[in-house]
């Protein structure tokens, strides 16, 4: 049989309809494009696409099961690896992971994992019936500090393995950066909110509202009886970029943004939460959250929506799929160019600037790529005389988050980087005895599935620390 050389494509919401609502762009494979694309896996032997997984799926084997139609045990198999495999199966970037390493590649694209992954995992929340069993308990009892992809991790990785694990949340909802950070056209919350409740099978107790650091410190958890204590709390401290008119109303960093938007409803009809809707917005960034904070303000009326980035085209962090997304939906690159100061007005005339200080426009630089910076991205410079003003009443800052220091300022002995993130070993333990850490609140923000990694490996660590005591 000929091997089909393009992956099979992802059906879609049409783009003149899904720019206004929050339904899920990207809409699944079905049963028949599911094994079809399956059959383009030529099951190589050395397993390349495995290295290419931070949580080490058995993809081969796991894709073997969809070709032969047993979506069940392909959803056990990857249940082996990974806690979270809808979640993964739509916000990983496979393309620089398993995907990359695909054989297939070589000549053609790869075959489509992620998208098979996440037809596993919807196919098994559709069909099974059957709970989770929870297995016997250990007698040891571990906190998890953050109900994000790294602390939901860890506390799967532990619950099946016996331990008596909470999840300690800030927010009123489990699922940390998955439920404030992603849109729902992205992400639904109901896929996160069942993957949270397959770990509550498990055993794992999830307590929110509470700020670790403030309502309870780390030393109170060992106090309380936890012999071990993981520190997945993520990295939501907002960068700016200290130009003038940040503070102006109409300023929103990414991260406040989506959480109005993605926690807080603030996209329903009447919102107890206010944002704004309409207008014309520039969001300042070229990740994925840029594209985010972008896609999101157009569902909510925005007339005109800006990326504004520094770089060029080939520099653009964000994913290819969440670019050509944001591009068919109508949204407009300003590539080479960085912001130099906010504007603002106070005109008493104006009906809308009744308490002073709006947005009023947003000052640019033309920029010209340089000499390759330490990270090997070639540095933008300003070029001289090339100012101009952009038209817009909203800006949306995505240029990076930081570890919060809180955590931090009130653990004895954890130590910190210059960046402020955790100081670990390879296994993910701090500078204190019994105390880990993983994801972002080590690396700074990166990827759900780097975080999850970083979290299993940890919960193997407290595995064996724990069992030797």
């Amino acid at each position: 049989m000929a091997i089909n050389p393009k992956k099979h494509e992802m059906p879609t919401q049409e783009p003149q309809v899904r720019a206004h609502n929050f339904d899920e762009v990207a809409l699944g494979y079905s049963e028949e494009i599911a094994i079809a694309e399956a059959q383009r896996c030529i099951t190589c032997k050395n397993q390349p696409c495995v290295s290419g997984c931070p949580v080490n799926i058995d993809i081969p084997n796991f894709i073997s099961k969809i070709k032969d139609g047993k979506f069940e045990d392909a959803y056990n198999i990857i249940s082996l690896s990974s806690s979270l495999p809808a979640v993964c199966g739509r916000v990983c970037p496979q393309e620089t992971q398993c995907e990359s390493k695909c054989t297939m590649g070589i000549k053609f694209e790869p075959v489509a994992i992620g998208r098979l992954e996440r037809f596993v995992a919807d196919w098994h929340n559709n069909n099974s019936k059957e709970r989770t069993l929870k297995p016997d308990c250990n007698g040891h009892k571990v906190a998890v500090v953050g109900s994000g992809p790294s602390g939901l991790a860890c506390a799967g990785e532990l619950a099946k393995r016996g331990f008596d694990v909470t999840v300690f949340e800030a927010l009123h909802t489990a699922g940390g950066v998955l439920v404030y950070g992603i849109p729902e056209f992205r992400l639904p919350k109901s896929i996160v909110a069942k993957e949270v409740d397959t770990l509550k099978q498990l055993g794992v107790k999830i307590e929110t509202n509470v700020v670790i650091g403030k309502t309870l410190t780390v030393d109170e958890l060992f106090e309380s009886g936890f012999r071990a204590v993981f520190i997945g709390s993520g990295a939501g401290l907002p960068n700016f970029m200290g130009i003038p008119g940040e503070s102006l109303k109409g300023v929103y960093s990414a991260n406040e943004f989506l959480t109005r938007s993605n926690l807080m409803k603030a996209y329903l009809q009447s919102p107890d939460t206010p944002i704004m809707k309409g207008g014309k917005v520039a969001v300042v960034g070229g990740g994925n959250v840029a594209m985010d904070a972008a896609r999101t303000a157009l569902r909510l009326g925005a007339e005109k929506v800006y990326i504004v980035y520094r770089r060029s085209m080939d520099e653009l962090p964000a994913r290819k799929e969440e670019v050509e997304h944001a591009k068919e939906e109508g949204i407009e690159f300003k590539l080479l160019c960085n912001p130099t100061e906010i504007l603002g007005y106070n005109n008493p005339d104006n009906p809308r600037d009744s308490k002073n200080g709006f947005v009023a426009g947003m000052k640019c630089i033309k920029m010209e790529l340089g000499l390759p910076d330490e990270k090997g991205r070639r540095r933008p410079v300003p070029i001289p005389d090339s100012e101009f003003t952009l038209d817009v009443d909203t800006v949306i800052m995505s240029i990076g988050t930081s570890p919060n220091p809180l955590i931090k300022n009130t653990t004895k002995g954890l130590e910190v980087n210059q960046r402020g993130g955790i100081v670990v070993n390879e296994d993910g333990l701090t500078s204190r005895d019994g105390v880990y850490a993983g994801g972002d609140a080590v690396t700074g923000a990166a990827t759900v599935i780097s975080a999850m990694g970083a979290g299993k490996a940890a919960a193997n660590a407290i595995s064996e620390f724990l069992s030797n005591i």
